[in-house]
């Protein structure tokens, strides 16, 4: 692949249950280039949402590399993986993560703060203002509808500009509708800044929309296909 983002090779994941170990991922190959939109299906306990938090560097692979935006990950340290995060990915969970007690505006500017930016709140009011919440940024999470909480999670993930956007079911609290436009934000966000996109998904429509397929089962890869579409 031509300007090749993200190599994962022969990814392992073992984890320790009191009934013994757990084999989560077996031996993933997989190669993601520079603005791709990589969308992940598979039955439930398949390694999805494993595979995504490899990708992010939240949990270390027990065996393989991954090499990602330039980075083995396997050879940083916590803090090391914190700046990748910070500074190379965006992430959006079901579940939104908003931080209760802080406004739109304060979790929106969470990440840039984090990193010194001085104009963090400027940034973070741009980035609301282009996901439709300009007027909603004194607002906390308890005040705001699933939909307006999943933007302002896309407004957090996008406003530090990522190489890459891990979404985790993005649309799997929402109903029909809310989803759409939350989808069609996410989207139109990922084209403007040129990010790479890495969803799980089990909607068909949203797993329609994006350029390539990659299907797990049972830990491995039993498809990968481009074209939005994947056979069985």
């Amino acid at each position: 692949m031509s300007d090749l983002l993200i190599t994962l090779k022969n990814i392992q994941l073992q984890l320790q249950s009191d009934s013994g170990p757990v084999h989560i991922l077996r031996g993933i190959d997989l190669e993601i280039s520079r603005g791709e939109t990589v969308g992940v299906i598979g039955p439930s306990g398949s390694g999805k949402t494993s595979l995504l938090m490899v990708l992010a560097g939240l949990e270390p692979a027990t065996g393989g590399s991954v090499t990602s935006v330039g980075h083995d990950l396997g050879v940083l340290d916590e803090d090391d993986l914190a700046r990748y995060r910070r500074d190379h990915v965006g992430i959006v969970f079901q579940g939104f993560h908003l931080v209760p007690t802080m406004t739109a505006l304060e979790n929106v500017a969470i990440p840039l703060e984090f990193s010194g930016q001085g104009d963090a709140f400027l940034r973070a009011e741009q980035e609301l203002q282009a996901v439709g919440l300009g007027h909603r940024l004194g607002h906390y999470p308890g005040q705001l509808s699933g939909g307006e909480q999943q933007r302002v999670a896309l407004a957090r993930s996008f406003v530090t500009q990522p190489d890459i956007l891990l979404a985790d079911e993005p649309t799997g609290s929402l109903d029909q509708a809310t989803g759409h436009k939350v989808l069609d934000l996410m989207f139109e966000m990922k084209e403007r800044i040129g990010a790479t996109l890495v969803m799980v998904t089990h909607a068909s429509e949203l797993a329609a929309r994006c350029s390539r397929l990659v299907r797990l089962a049972d830990g491995m890869i039993e498809g990968d296909h481009v074209g939005g579409m994947l056979d069985g």
